[in-house]
């Protein structure tokens, strides 16, 4: 992981936290770091990684009311590199052990296995990680407001 995004989930969806690491090894995969626009370079002058995880520990504590709540498009993905990040440089992680997917949410509320979320996001999916968490907490709004979820957000 180089670099990962998130925002509160709150209307204006103003509050966002942007974090670059350097990389923890020399093993990476040239097409996914491309996607990112950033070259292996880049991502070598990046903050280390322990200052960079201590600063969204405490951005989370800032902004969170009790246990906040990690919701990502692809947890199976994203949740595994935050996790280990926050266990290896914090020695904890502010959200637990657990981490919640949003399609899985909007599968459960369509009640179809087949129903993708997506659709509800207004930002455009750009691959940079605030755009993304942006769209994502687009749509999990939408489900809360307009589709009746419940859900606790701050």
């Amino acid at each position: 992981m180089v670099s990962f995004g998130a925002i509160i989930v709150k209307p204006g969806l103003d509050t966002t936290f942007h974090g670059r690491l350097r990389p923890v090894s020399d093993a990476f995969v040239l097409e996914s770091l491309a996607v990112s626009g950033l070259s292996r370079a880049d991502t070598l002058a990046f903050p280390e990684p322990r200052g960079v995880m201590e600063e969204f520990a405490s951005w989370i504590a800032a902004h969170s009311v009790g246990r906040p709540m990690f919701v990502s498009d692809n947890n199976g993905f994203d949740w595994q590199f935050i996790n280990w990040y926050f266990h290896e440089f914090v020695g904890k992680n502010p959200f637990g052990h657990s981490s919640t997917n949003l399609g899985s949410l909007y599968k459960g509320l369509a009640k179809d296995t087949k129903k993708n979320f997506k659709h509800l996001r207004r930002s455009k999916h750009t691959h940079h990680p605030v755009d993304d968490a942006r769209g994502n907490a687009e749509a999990l709004l939408h489900m809360r407001d307009a589709l009746g979820l419940k859900i606790d957000l701050l």
